[in-house]
């Protein structure tokens, strides 16, 4: 069986598992569980943004929970000062998307080494979490929508039926949402980077200067890319702000912007199902941590608990011994069975030994 087919079985598996999913799990799933479930979609989408702009573009950005907090404070901002969704929504997208192209001009343009790539959308982040988290006072305001500083903007409104304010999304449609917003997400950036565009930063990410020699320039490849990361992780802080009706400045925090690093690096760069299966099993850890946290004072046991810890254990596992990430080394061991299962046997001497007797 060839990388071809063996790519359409993979499409096809999804496909199959996410419709399964999307369409059993309300019926069969607790609300709780829904609305956990519906968490990790949105962060999926945030993870596969990263995916892109590092995976398979080759920009280290530890500034995605830049973008994502941008969306959703757009979108909370929009929805308080408008009334209806579809705007905000599309600002959500929008604006992220401008600043993201707008800061990559400076980068891409400047010739930024990838380095300092990294530090630049960092402290971009920083930046804005300083900023918004300063913004405590009635006097701070935009519009009718007060931005709250650490206290964040609560009772944010729900994203509605487009052009009609009157029909809310509750909390399963926003499961359905999610969910399906993941699934046009991987299959839209499968066939984005099967075009003659993906080929093209993928070439770039491997060798930029031989690219360059061939007649493409590697600074608009890399701020398109950079844009459309930046755009879905505006539209993954819409949905954020919708599911918990409320959004804070620590949306731009640290822990933020190392946790999808880390849905990457655990998940496999360089893969799209990779972040999404690394976001979710380090989502569903961390909720599992925070939700058995031992009451004894056995210092062991308090510390196993820690979920910081856990990650940190995690993350420094997978860079030392599976530094490819998960999904790519379970293919890596299933392609070895597959040629190990058509290697021919070799011939047996038995039958001649016989004759020859």
């Amino acid at each position: 069986m060839n990388d071809r087919a063996l790519n359409v079985i993979g499409l096809a598996l999804v496909g199959v598992v996410g419709a399964a999913f999307l369409i059993l799990t309300p019926r069969f799933a607790e609300l709780d569980a829904v609305l956990e479930l519906t968490v990790f979609m949105i962060m999926a989408i945030l993870a596969l943004s990263l995916a892109l702009v590092w995976g398979y573009g080759g920009i280290l950005c530890f500034g995605q929970s830049a973008f994502f907090g941008l969306g959703a404070y757009t979108y909370a901002i929009a929805m308080f000062n408008i009334g209806e969704s579809t705007g905000p929504l599309l600002l959500a997208i929008g604006l992220p998307a401008a600043f993201a192209a707008l800061l990559g001009y400076f980068m891409f343009y400047g010739r930024i080494s990838d380095v300092y790539l990294g530090v630049i959308t960092l402290t971009v982040t920083l930046i804005l979490f300083n900023s918004v988290n300063s913004t405590a006072g009635p006097e701070f305001h935009i519009g009718v929508a007060r931005l709250g500083g650490f206290n964040g903007i609560p009772g944010i409104p729900p994203l509605n039926i487009p052009g009609n304010k009157a029909a809310p999304v509750d909390l399963e449609g926003m499961f359905y949402l999610a969910t399906a917003s993941l699934l046009a997400t991987y299959f839209g950036l499968r066939w984005l980077l099967a075009s003659r565009f993906g080929r093209i930063i993928v070439g770039i990410r491997e060798n930029e200067r031989r690219a360059e020699l061939l007649g493409y320039d590697p600074r608009v490849y890399k701020l398109a890319t950079f844009t459309v990361g930046g755009a879905l992780a505006g539209f993954a802080g819409c949905l954020f702000a919708n599911w918990g009706a409320f959004v804070s400045p620590t949306i731009f925090g640290l822990a933020q912007s190392a946790q999808i690093i880390i849905w990457v690096i655990v998940g496999g760069r360089g893969t799209l199902i990779g972040p999404i299966v690394g976001c979710i099993g380090i989502q569903w850890l961390t909720t599992a941590l925070g939700a058995n946290q031992p009451s004894g004072s056995d210092w062991m046991t308090n510390l196993m608990a820690n979920a910081p810890f856990i990650l940190g254990i995690i993350l420094v596992a997978f860079v030392l011994l599976v530094p490819r990430g998960l999904v790519p080394t379970l293919g890596d061991i299933g392609h070895w069975l597959l040629r190990l299962r058509a290697r021919p046997a070799a011939p047996s001497l038995k039958p001649k030994q016989a004759e020859e007797g």
